[in-house]
């Protein structure tokens, strides 16, 4: 019979288990700490009348386990190379674009996050984002006269692109050259220096901004410098930081959009003449749409297929996806007309070419790499969607924080500002939340670029969640506004903007697209510690049995036996390893959910202190749910789009509050920045628990659902979103002059005098330093002590009847003026509107 002393010994055992797979101690490690327990237990059996039957069993265990896992020629023979058979079976076939997507770019604190247990101090360690000297002079400097030049309104009304002054400012100043080395010409200036300026252009031209971004992020000009012979580069990329050359990258076709790999755009190797002579070149034809800076550009970067039937330059009929620069003059090509996206005119349009003939050096980087465009793409879109789209989108919402703050003191109803009311105070507290949220993210990830990172899953977290928060804060910001917000004119600050948010939404990845399969599908495999390594393993594995099968010399077969072990050596390791983290995760997500991970230790102190605990234990819980998802689902995890998105937004959330926590510490813990921190971050955590429910409700092996829900809400969803009061706190920070309002609105473009957005600060000074003036003469008109007529001025007769000062009096004039000013929407003639007016249907009104 089991003694109660026994027992406890078997507890014992449990809980020292559950705590060496919590540290996750290496099997080494754990293999001699059950060792010693169970030695231990056998001499208190022995010398102590334990029960000598449970001593026996406990060695037999411990033996059974230690000596195969531990002994690496048995665990490979008997655990590893069945499981390797397995593994092979049932891996999921991969196109050609899904494994470049894979190998591109680099694993940064995605990685800390999908590892169960991130390492704070990288994350807090890497410095704070910071202009150069160079860099703020220019932002001050020419990005500031720039936008100066920049009128909307005209631009996207009336001209329909941009004037030839402001062509010519962009071209002489460089701003097409952000990323070019001064060696050539460019500027030379960082990742965070291109977000900056994006952000701050975006705050009065959406236009603008649209227009500089290609440049300076996916196009020949990066093509060139990643991968560029040396002849290229020393002949393209001055003509490029001058503007003597406008570039354009064609990838997009009819037939292919998100699936840029099924582009039927082609290129077949021939003969031709070429300058008089006859060489050996390429015949290209195309159909592109949707391409930015196409109607003007002088030089095409062109994403094609290439073909060599002949064998003219190799021995493959078919090399794949190719890119290449094209001249814009040459025979064949089409160039010159417009799309019109949404009302915004920055220059995009269509391109076709029919039997253009180009040389062989027109492959960027030469024959070498020829088939090799789509992971030269991969690596390079990640610029647009790190800086370019989360630039432009935060740019706009850091408007719309500025002026729905300033509009809603200035604007009055029922006699108070429309700031005092609940609706109106939420909208405010949830907009300045999710900018503070958009600026972190953006800064933190074109940080990571500066630092020689090229990290693709951040960039996919960023592109979405940036440019939907900004959809939030567009649609925050024209419930506040009202009418005065949807009728255009020259008076109208927010709309063109608003407009031009599905853009950022759609292009560089659909949305769609990017949270469903982009931001978990690359970063399950990328990410996880194992699981890229595992597949490589198993590629390996198969690839020398192939080779084994068909050696005709012992040499062959011996290579091939040689290839296999490998291949085993590297898939044992990382499959034990694997079992190791999922292990550790699985009693780590228990540990965590039961303690609220208030024991959990972390680098920093103070009131943001559970915020990083809380990120710990999500973290671990998301790796546990995400190792189950691949166990039991395998390739069909892939399909289950509706379940991946939610473990990607999981990753997503984690890494915006991580951001949001970075941001913090970085502007030196700024005690009145708290509110914002709190909010950015409860939401997150808010939204992250509400995924994990919905996957685990909707995980189709119930059982195993069961099991994962008591390991991750062992005592139920404790997340609540942020309270009313953060919200509030927020939305009196972004509607007050001072620090915390200039910080979150810093870099916003506020005109000239005459600009109604020059304006709000200040009416907003002046609507919080009146607030006293407006109560006594409310306070004397419903004590009847001020007499007011239908006609009358409440100041002047509030001044009159000394309820308040002279200056008091200039000054609500003066307010009132502003206010009229801000308020006020343009109205136009019959034949003002329209670029082809009809013969008036209406009379005239006399």
């Amino acid at each position: 019979m089991l003694t109660f002393i026994a027992f406890l010994w078997i507890l014992a055992f449990i809980i020292g288990s559950l705590a060496l797979t919590y540290r996750h101690l290496s099997l080494l490690a754990s293999t001699a700490a059950y060792g010693v327990f169970v030695l231990l237990y056998s001499l208190w059996a022995i010398y102590g009348k334990g029960t000598d039957w449970l001593a026996l069993l406990f060695w037999i265990i411990f033996l059974a386990i230690a000596i195969p896992l531990n002994i690496k020629e048995l665990r490979r023979h008997w655990i590893s190379k069945p499981l390797l058979d397995v593994f092979r079976r049932v891996l999921p076939e991969m196109s050609e674009t899904e494994a470049a997507a894979l190998e591109a770019g680099s694993v940064w604190w995605d990685g800390e996050l999908f590892s169960g247990k991130p390492d704070w101090k990288k994350l807090l360690n890497t410095p704070a984002p910071k202009l150069s000297d160079e860099e703020q002079a220019f932002l001050d400097g020419p990005v500031e006269e720039l936008c100066g030049m920049l009128d909307e309104w005209k631009i996207t009304h009336e001209w329909g692109d941009l004037p030839p002054q402001v062509w010519e400012f962009l071209k002489s100043k460089g701003f097409f050259a952000y990323i070019i080395p001064k060696e050539y010409g460019g500027k030379q200036f960082s990742a965070l220096m291109n977000s900056e300026t994006l952000a701050k252009v975006a705050t009065c031209s959406a236009t603008a901004a649209s227009i500089m971004a290609v440049p300076n992020s996916l196009g020949p000009s990066e093509l060139l410098l990643r991968y560029g012979t040396e002849e290229q580069k020393n002949h393209y990329l001055p003509r490029l930081a001058s503007g003597e050359e406008v570039p354009c990258f064609a990838l997009t076709s009819p037939t292919a959009g998100s699936d840029a790999g099924a582009i039927n755009d082609h290129g077949v190797v021939c003969k031709g003449m070429w300058e008089g002579k006859q060489i050996t070149g390429i015949r290209l034809s195309w159909d592109k749409r949707y391409i930015t800076l196409a109607p003007i550009a002088t030089l095409i970067g062109l994403a094609f297929k290439l073909y060599d039937p002949e064998h003219l330059v190799g021995t493959k009929d078919e090399y794949g996806i190719t890119c290449a620069l094209i001249p814009h003059n040459l025979p064949g090509i089409r160039i010159g007309r417009r799309h019109y996206p949404l009302n915004i005119p920055f220059q995009n349009g269509p391109l076709q070419g029919k039997d253009v003939f180009v040389p062989i050096d027109a492959i960027i980087g030469g024959m070498n790499m020829a088939g090799k465009g789509w992971r030269m793409l991969m690596e390079c879109l990640g610029a647009g969607r790190a800086i370019s789209l989360p630039s432009n989108t935060t740019g706009g919402a850091r408007l719309a924080v500025y002026t729905s703050g300033a509009y809603t003191r200035v604007r009055r109803q029922f006699n108070m500002p429309i700031a005092k009311f609940e609706g109106i105070d939420e909208v405010l507290g949830r907009m300045g939340g999710l900018l503070y949220s958009m600026e972190a993210v953006r800064t933190m990830t074109a940080a990571a670029i500066d630092q020689g990172e090229e990290p693709a899953v951040c960039a996919a977290i960023s592109k979405y969640h940036v440019t939907e928060m900004a959809r939030m804060v567009g649609n925050d910001a024209m419930d506040v506004h009202g009418g005065k917000g949807i009728q255009l004119g020259p008076r109208n600050y927010l709309a063109r903007g608003y407009e031009s948010i599905p853009i950022a939404i759609t292009v560089e990845g659909a949305n769609i697209l990017t949270r469903n399969l982009m931001i978990y599908g690359q970063g399950a495999i990328r990410c996880h510690p194992y699981v890229l390594k595992e597949m490589r393993a198993a590629s390996m594995a198969e690839h020398a049995s192939a080779a084994a099968k068909s050696a005709a010399t012992d040499k062959e077969r011996a290579e091939a036996a040689s290839e296999q072990q490998s291949a085993l050596r590297q898939f044992d390791d990382a499959v034990f390893g694997h079992m190791g983290l999922a292990l550790s995760n699985t009693a780590r997500s228990l540990v965590l959910a039961l303690t609220n991970a208030k024991f959990v230790q972390v680098p920093v102190q103070g009131p943001t202190r559970r915020f990083y605990q809380h990120i710990n234990r999500f973290s671990a819980a998301f790796v546990l749910a995400s190792d189950v998802a691949m166990l039991t689902l395998g390739g069909m995890l892939k399909r289950k789009e509706k379940l991946s998105a939610r473990l990607g937004d999981m990753l997503s959330y984690m890494y915006i509050a991580s951001a949001v926590l970075k941001r913090y510490e970085d502007q030196g813990r700024q005690t009145e920045d708290l509110p914002l921190v709190e909010w950015a971050c409860r939401r997150a955590l808010y939204l992250l628990q509400e995924q994990m429910h919905g996957f685990l409700r909707n995980f189709p092996n119930r059982w195993i659902a069961v099991v994962l829900r008591f390991l991750v809400f062992t005592r139920g969803r404790m997340y609540s979103a942020p309270p009313d009061e953060c919200g509030h706190r927020i939305a009196e920070l972004v509607s007050t002059p001072g620090a915390a309002r200039a910080r979150l609105t810093r870099n916003t473009y506020t005109g000239d005098r005459n600009s109604p957005v020059s304006m709000f600060a200040e009416a907003l000074e002046l609507a919080i330093k009146l607030e006293p003036a407006e109560k006594k003469i409310h306070a004397a008109h419903r004590s009847g002590a001020l007499k007011l007529g239908p006609e009358d001025s409440a100041t002047d007769a509030a001044r009159k009847a000394g309820v308040i000062s002279d200056q008091e009096a200039r000054q609500l004039q003066r307010l009132d003026a502003l206010s009229r000013e801000i308020c006020a929407v343009d109205d136009f003639a019959q034949d003002e509107l329209g670029t082809k007016p009809l013969a008036p249907a209406h009379p005239a009104q006399g």
